[in-house]
């Protein structure tokens, strides 16, 4: 599914890397286990914050602390945007100018509205689990009603969104093909290192698979 793009979404800037496709524009977000999360705050001032994230269907969902100051403050439709990035490589040009990154990321744009519907709720707090480690909230204790209510969910419409993803090589001028500079790409990837049981854990439960084959899917 396509979206055509509006004055906010279009890529201007190297627009051949733009895309507005729902096929294109899912997976990162999916992929992605941070977001940031940017508005205007009521004096004027624009703020930005980094949060976690996770997609239901067509619609974008961010959590945070009832306190919270951001959340407070964009829960009664409030317009946001939110930028997910993707980096998977470092490009190496022979001249800096072209230097540059292998990356995914999507911008949304839209109006935060507050989740208060008890099942909703739960599928939210299962979804945003699930999104950092698949299967984790099978195992984890539920959240009590106290809990929830220190717990703020916003969702956005993935209605005006677009992707921008750059891959392949440098593009070295022709005039800097000859300097003996090397020229490529460094692949970089989000590595799990070895889990680390918590000191206070009962003696016998072992490492579940979603922490000890933990990865993200291959972009």
């Amino acid at each position: 599914m396509s979206q055509p793009p509006t004055p906010r979404t279009r890529v201007r800037r190297l627009p051949e890397l733009g895309a507005y496709d729902r096929d294109t524009i899912d997976p990162i977000i999916d992929e992605a286990i941070i977001c940031h999360l940017a508005w205007i705050g009521p004096d004027g001032d624009p703020r930005v914050i980094p949060t976690i994230h996770t997609r239901i269907g067509d619609a974008l969902y961010v959590h945070g602390s009832a306190a919270s100051s951001t959340l407070r403050g964009i829960k009664g439709g409030v317009p946001v945007a939110i930028a997910i990035t993707l980096i998977d490589g470092i490009q190496f040009a022979r001249s800096m100018f072209e230097h540059s990154m292998s990356y995914r990321t999507v911008i949304v744009y839209g109006k935060a509205e507050e989740v208060t519907d008890p099942t909703e709720l739960q599928t939210v707090f299962d979804a945003i689990t699930d999104q950092v480690a698949p299967g984790r909230s099978k195992d984890a204790r539920r959240p009590t009603a106290d809990e929830i209510g220190q717990t703020t969910f916003v969702k956005i419409p993935i209605s005006e969104a677009s992707a921008k993803v750059s891959a392949g090589f440098p593009e070295d001028a022709e005039a800097d093909m000859d300097l003996d500079v090397w020229a490529g790409v460094l692949p970089l990837t989000l590595v799990a290192g070895e889990p680390e049981p918590s000191p206070d854990l009962k003696p016998g439960i072992a490492t579940p698979d979603y922490v000890t084959d933990w990865h993200r899917p291959a972009g």
